[in-house]
């Protein structure tokens, strides 16, 4: 029994891999901790708390690899490493657990002043970026390093990799992606057809009424695409590469079943990242490294990533400035340029380093943590926004929610830990379905008599000529079927002269990702109205009447918001209350309209998140400050304590993102390899696909 004991014991404390059940539960129950579980221990390495094995181990585990668990004996064509702590491990095997700056004992937990050395070798593939290259050849006795955590004790940190000054190592680009140019032109004249659409409010006017703030819907649709499986041959001909850079909170809160679900979620980031992608990981804590060096996810690239991503363990405290200036100086010096680029940034926690978290904050109040490099309206034209996730109920969301929208990007709220994929699946499935760049949509008023009252885009920017006749809005990206809806308002005046009245004329120029051509509207979308001597029966248009209703909720989630930030939450519940009387009272919402339905669901549990000072500061805040983040951008986010939750109230989703998230919610992890905490870039599946 004692045996079975101790080796139960290892294999738990030991076991390298994070691995979940054939099952579509998510539950964290089955998976097992390695790295990112910690044990507090004093600067002597004596841990306080937590599972202990002893130095000298049990009798039973001799001779047996803690890491593979198979046996070790001399002769059998295995180096035998041993470490000072006195535990043996097969050369290879170690080799692999600290490749990434990792020096603790598997066993013992011990900090490890040397680490084995392997010579470079040979193999090294000559297209490996060089931080690669350096990394590998540099696995040597090297002492550690040890970096304070704040608290007073000494833990080893983020990856001990070396880190060059200047992030111009980046992988050279995939030159498959330099497509035929027959191709290429079959292929836009096929998909390549931005949808314009445009509503009035009603279709007549009498001709002797004019018509204050008349209502104009403007209907935006990018084109279907050629969106094959990202994980298939093909897959990099089909869509525009993208350079994504996650910059991942390790500080201590992370400790244990956190960091175990983050890593999970971005092995499924990796796995359905295409040759073409390219991926760099910067990790955070008191302070940051870049621990991955952006680099295409080839089948090499995809294991070493992962590797890298294993490597994560947790202390320290939370620098979101420091972390952002990492991500950002990875797009700043790289050498070559996927045509697109997001920064994917996950946190927990409050920033403790460029915040005071004593007073209320501002937008401006963040916008110290967003590099220069990537706000948006700057004149540098990076054009690389922030989809933001704030995980859990400590996270600082006005934070989170503030460097997204400075950036163009999107906040997601993540309450269960366990959404964590599921919310990474759904951003990457739009980001890697992007077929429209640099959209710009100009609305010019034709009838010589006509203005504009106002033109409502949401966080888009907007222009407005001097004389009002004439309306630009900035949208940038757009994901494959993706939907944008901009209401404009004129005021009609009297014309009596002519039946029928022309108001606006609607084009479009863009960029297509994949020629890099600028593209214009095939033909302008024009927008008229009759004007008979009396305008009888006039019902008002159901699709103008949707966008007025999402409008108007998002206008009263912001003041409900305001109130609730000072201590008024039954103001802000009335708010919510009355917004969500005058939405039934609608035509669309009668007619049972599912955006509708969607708002009044939505408005109803923010009242419920508002019931009390402690449950706003737990989840209210950031469920209202993710809606206001999807509305305002009209594009997808995750929130709420459930992927049901989610899809209950999400208006957004395009079919790439719903197809990723049935993707993420159908991943099966392949069994555990000796020595690897992940499954071999091709033994991923997905249950239920072909």
């Amino acid at each position: 029994m004692g045996s079975r004991w101790e080796k139960m014991k290892l294999v738990i404390r030991n076991k390298m891999c994070v691995h979940s059940p054939k099952t579509k539960d998510h539950s964290i129950s089955t998976l097992s901790l390695n790295s990112a579980t910690t044990f507090s221990g004093d600067a002597s390495g004596h841990h306080s708390s937590g599972p202990h094995l002893s130095k000298s181990g049990s009798k039973s585990s001799k001779g047996i690899c803690a890491i593979c668990l198979n046996t070790m004996k001399p002769g059998h064509g295995h180096a035998i490493f041993t470490a000072e702590c006195s535990h043996t491990f097969h050369f290879q095997c170690i080799l692999s657990n600290v490749k990434h700056g990792n020096q603790i004992c598997p066993v013992c937990r011990a900090n490890w002043k040397e680490v084995p050395f392997q010579k470079p070798s040979s193999n090294v593939p000559v297209d490996m970026p060089r931080i690669n290259r350096i990394s590998s050849q540099r696995l040597r006795r090297v002492p550690s390093q040890p970096a304070n955590n704040g608290g007073g004790r000494q833990i080893s940190s983020l990856p001990n990799v070396p880190e060059p000054d200047i992030f111009d190592d980046d992988e050279s680009l995939d030159q498959q992606t330099n497509h035929d140019e027959n191709e290429v032109e079959t292929n836009h004249n096929v998909i390549n057809t931005m949808e314009i659409r445009t509503y009035p409010e009603v279709s007549a006017v009498s001709k002797s009424a004019s018509h204050d703030n008349f209502a104009l819907l403007i209907h935006l649709k990018a084109p279907k695409g050629n969106i094959t499986e990202s994980s298939s041959p093909s897959g990099q001909k089909s869509r525009a590469p993208i350079d994504l850079v996650t910059v991942l909170d390790v500080s201590g809160s992370m400790a244990g079943t956190k960091l175990v679900l983050l890593k999970r979620a971005m092995c499924f980031v990796i796995q359905n990242l295409c040759s073409s992608d390219r991926l760099s990981v910067i990790a955070f804590s008191s302070t940051a490294r870049r621990i991955f060096p952006l680099q295409r996810m080839t089948d090499t690239g995809r294991q070493l990533a992962l590797q890298a991503v294993n490597s994560l363990s947790p202390n320290g405290g939370t620098n979101i400035a420091e972390g952002l200036r990492k991500g950002a100086k990875v797009f700043v010096d790289r050498r070559f340029k996927n045509p697109v680029g997001s920064i994917i940034l996950l946190s927990d926690g409050k920033d403790t380093y460029a915040v005071n978290n004593s007073r209320p904050h501002s937008v401006t109040d963040y916008r110290s943590l967003v590099p220069n490099s990537i706000q948006r309206n700057n004149g540098v034209g990076l054009h690389i926004p922030v989809h933001a996730f704030g995980f859990g109920v400590d996270h600082d969301a006005t934070a989170m929610h503030s460097i997204a929208e400075i950036s163009a990007g999107t906040f997601s709220f993540i309450e269960a830990e366990n959404a964590i994929q599921d919310a990474f699946a759904q951003c990457i499935g739009g980001l890697l379905s992007v077929v429209v760049q640099e959209l710009q949509v100009e609305v010019v008023c034709v009838h010589p008599k006509l203005q504009f009252s106002s033109v409502k885009a949401g966080s888009y920017q907007t222009n407005l000529s001097a004389n009002a006749r004439t309306a630009s809005i900035k949208v940038g990206d757009l994901y494959a079927e993706e939907e944008k809806d901009f209401l404009v308002t004129v005021n009609v005046p009297v014309d009596k002269s002519s039946s029928e009245m022309s108001l606006l004329v609607v084009r479009s120029f863009y960029r297509d990702p994949m020629t890099k051509e600028m593209m214009g509207s095939e033909k302008t979308s024009e927008v008229k109205i009759q004007r008979p001597s009396i305008a009888r029966g006039q019902v008002v248009s159901i699709e103008v009447d949707r966008q007025r209703n999402r409008l108007r909720a998002a206008e009263a989630m912001a003041e409900a918001r305001v109130k609730a930030e000072r201590g008024d939450l039954s103001g802000a519940v009335s708010v919510l209350e009355n917004c969500h009387k005058a939405l039934s009272e609608t035509v669309s919402a009668k007619a049972g309209d599912r955006l509708c339905v969607a708002l009044s669901a939505e408005l109803k549990e923010m009242q419920e998140r508002m019931a009390n000072q402690r449950v706003y500061e737990q989840s209210g805040r950031a469920y209202v400050l993710s809606g206001l983040s999807s509305h305002s951008w009209q594009r997808a986010t995750a929130r709420g304590d459930s992927t049901e939750s989610t899809s209950r109230v999400q208006a957004y989703q395009t079919p790439s993102m719903v197809d990723m998230v049935t993707r993420s919610q159908t991943f099966i992890l392949g069994p555990p390899q000796p020595g690897n905490l992940f499954t071999p870039a091709k033994s991923f599946q997905y249950r239920g696909r072909n």
